[in-house]
């Protein structure tokens, strides 16, 4: 398979049935939902998006230390997106997120999905097949009764979220739509509160708030004990107020977490009514297993090693 850096280089998708669902990335035309919000949201025209990709690679040229599939406009757009089709602020957003990946290259050394098979075994981190009212991707991480925290690190976590949302930028309708994240702390320990630090706390931070190419629309916490708060207070102290304000708690009131979730969209675990079947994080490791050489080439961009 090649690379999708370009969406026309892709012959086949790769896709996976799971029971009578199949499970693929939406590589391809935004849908009549997602064209409507990049107009009102994102300001996109064909005449702007072929204007500002035009002044993106422009300011790229200076970036001489920056490895990019240079003249690839579908690979600007994924960065354009995400800043409203100002071109300065892509190419801030650009520069911000390889330096995050230089930063942290031990994270970011060599990640994909077959080195990464251990967080995906514990089924403690997965994705909706379906988005939710709003074309959004849902990303779920169960950091509590499901989380052995003596088999998997907090690390192990973080590789497979960035792994997902690395997978999800690739689709045009996240890139304009966004992701939403559930984080469901039901049955959080004190021993699993131990595992959290600030050095941790504040990567997190960085790489939601800064470094993320994508439209982080809100972060809902769902049954969190008392407990939480300890954990939350590591994290506050690097929040800015954007992102401060797209954080919700929710506890086990699902009628708060509905005002800005669709029951449609949400399974019966969360007072959904959605009755499709869960899709654990293995059945998705098998899609991105399909994808691997493709992880090969989005880690070979970034700035040139020292």
């Amino acid at each position: 398979m090649r690379v999708p850096t370009m969406l026309s280089d892709i012959d086949q998708l790769p896709t996976l049935q799971v029971g009578d669902y199949t499970l693929q990335f939406d590589l391809g035309e935004p849908t009549a939902q997602g064209k409507e919000v990049a107009i009102k949201e994102l300001r996109e025209t064909p005449e702007r998006q072929k204007e500002a990709a035009k002044e993106l690679a422009r300011l790229l040229e200076a970036e001489t230390d920056l490895l990019y599939p240079k003249g690839n406009e579908e690979w600007l757009i994924r960065y354009l997106r995400p800043c409203k089709y100002y071109p300065e602020s892509a190419r801030d957003l650009i520069k911000r997120y390889y330096s995050f990946k230089v930063k942290h290259s031990d994270v970011y050394n060599n990640l994909k999905p077959s080195n990464e098979a251990n967080i995906f075994k514990h089924n403690i981190l997965t994705v909706f097949p379906n988005r939710d009212q709003c074309g959004r991707r849902i990303l779920v991480l169960e950091l509590g009764k499901r989380w052995k925290h003596k088999q998997v690190t907090l690390d192990e976590v973080f590789k497979g979220a960035v792994l997902f949302l690395e997978a999800a930028m690739l689709e045009p309708e996240t890139q304009i739509c966004g992701a939403v994240v559930i984080f469901d702390m039901d049955g959080l320990s004190l021993q699993q509160t131990w595992q959290f630090t600030p050095p941790f706390a504040k990567r997190i931070v960085d790489w939601l708030q800064d470094s993320v190419p994508l439209r982080i629309k809100a972060i809902h916490i769902v049954n969190q004990p008392k407990i939480f708060q300890v954990v939350f207070a590591l994290f506050k102290p690097f929040l800015k107020e954007k992102l401060r304000s797209r954080i919700i708690f929710h506890g086990t009131d699902r009628e708060s977490l509905h005002k800005y979730m669709s029951p449609k969209c949400l399974p019966a675990a969360y007072g959904g009514f959605r009755e499709a079947s869960r899709i654990d994080s293995d059945q998705w490791y098998q899609l991105l297993l399909k994808c691997d050489s493709e992880f090969d080439t989005i880690n070979s961009y970034g700035y040139k090693k020292k």
